[in-house]
């Protein structure tokens, strides 16, 4: 067992909010929304160059390793500062706040508004209001096929104050607190096992929690990693994300090279067909490794770099703001598309269909932030903190909370 570690007063602090990492929503929602729209087309299954379309679900990784990353972070850092963990009933409450109001807009109107949804069952309904739709075959509603990846983040964020509290524990020991964040990587391969014997299916169950709870330790882990740099409280060795996090055209490219691999029969079929549990492991393991590695350069190292510049910029954080909104309502405008134009599947043009989605889906999204999201959470914020008056420590953490 490793020794407490003491944190260095001479670091930054640990909950200092990271404004460059929101352009990695953005970034893949953007994806998310290729691939949608590369699928849709036809241009995925039907040219040389679409096979990098239809793995821009890479998105998906992104946004898991992200959440790891931004949600087990406050554990961390909470412990290694000496301050008391992240209010559990808060940490739920914020959550709901931020996920649900969209969310459950987006469902009633794609079950009410699109007529291969009429009409919607009682357990339609209530599948996609629960995020219960992953857990039946062939449950998932035109234009919320998306929403596949939500429940499963779902999952995780009602897992993970437990996980947090078993793997940072009580006092700030970092490498203990790595090797267990990294021990969903198991949970991952265990289920891939189980895959590959065949007592559970690639039909469903590639959509549960375990399929990807390596993604999402990936994300914790280099929270760990960024608390303990900062903190000077990690190894040495740790350091070698802040010197790759020097070198992001070599993270990118590595990156790029990665997912050029991703894009050959060896990570699985580029349509809907079932992947083996071979082909859906190197998947996994290809698009985990995209994921930190654009990850690093934006969230280690220098904090003034031009990365850092260019992702913390206005624009880019305006689009992480809508992006959650451009995910939940990019499929309805697909879904429109096609229909006003009476378009056939597998048809349209590439560029134009990419070019309305994004245009109609940035239009859904920032009337959902402004109109839906931000005065909810604003409401709920003010509601949550009325009853008590903060004390002058509570203020300092709030003004410097990762959320």
């Amino acid at each position: 067992m490793s020794a407490p570690a003491t944190p260095s007063s001479s670091h930054p602090p640990t909950t200092v909010r990271l404004p460059a990492l929101d352009a990695l929503r953005a970034i893949g929602s953007v994806a998310v929304v290729a691939h949608h729209v590369g699928f849709h087309t036809g241009v995925s299954l039907n040219s040389q160059w679409g096979t990098w379309l239809a793995r821009m679900d890479v998105g998906v990784a992104i946004f898991f390793v992200l959440s790891g990353f931004l949600l087990f972070r406050p554990w961390a850092s909470s412990v290694a500062a000496g301050r008391p963990r992240p209010g559990v009933r808060r940490y739920f409450w914020r959550r709901a706040l931020r996920i649900l109001p969209a969310y459950w807009l987006t469902v009633s109107v794609c079950l009410i508004v699109l007529p291969q949804n009429r009409p919607a069952s009682a357990g339609d309904w209530l599948r996609h209001l629960t995020f219960t739709q992953i857990y039946q075959p062939d449950q998932l509603r035109a234009g919320l096929g998306q929403t596949w990846s939500l429940a499963t983040e779902v999952v995780f964020y009602l897992v993970l104050p437990l996980v947090a509290v078993l793997a940072v524990g009580r006092t700030w020991r970092p490498v203990r607190t790595l090797v267990i964040a990294a021990g969903g990587t198991l949970m991952t391969a265990g289920w891939l096992i189980l895959m590959g014997f065949g007592v559970i299916d690639t039909a469903v169950h590639t959509m549960w929690l375990p399929s990807y709870a390596a993604w999402f330790c990936g994300g914790m882990v280099l929270a760990v990693a960024h608390v303990a740099l900062q903190t000077g409280t990690g190894p040495a060795a740790l350091r070698v994300l802040d010197d790759l996090a020097a070198a992001p055209v070599a993270c990118w490219s590595a990156a790029a090279g990665l997912l050029a691999i991703a894009t050959t029969p060896i990570a699985g079929p580029l349509d809907l067909a079932e992947p083996t549990a071979a082909e859906f492991a190197v998947k996994l393991t290809l698009y985990l490794a995209v994921g930190i590695l654009i990850m690093i350069p934006v969230a280690f190292g220098e904090r003034k770099t031009r990365v850092h510049q260019a992702f913390g910029s206005a624009s880019a954080r305006w689009l992480g703001l809508v992006s959650y909104g451009l995910f939940l309502w990019h499929p309805l405008v697909i879904e429109m598309i096609y229909l006003v134009g009476d378009r056939p599947l597998f048809t349209g043009d590439l560029l134009e269909t990419f070019a309305l989605t994004m245009a109609g889906g940035l239009a859904f999204a920032a009337a959902s932030y402004y109109g839906i999201e931000r005065p909810i959470q604003s409401l709920g914020d003010r509601r949550r903190s009325r009853p008590t008056t903060p004390r002058a420590g509570d203020r300092a953490t709030a003004v410097n909370s990762p959320h």
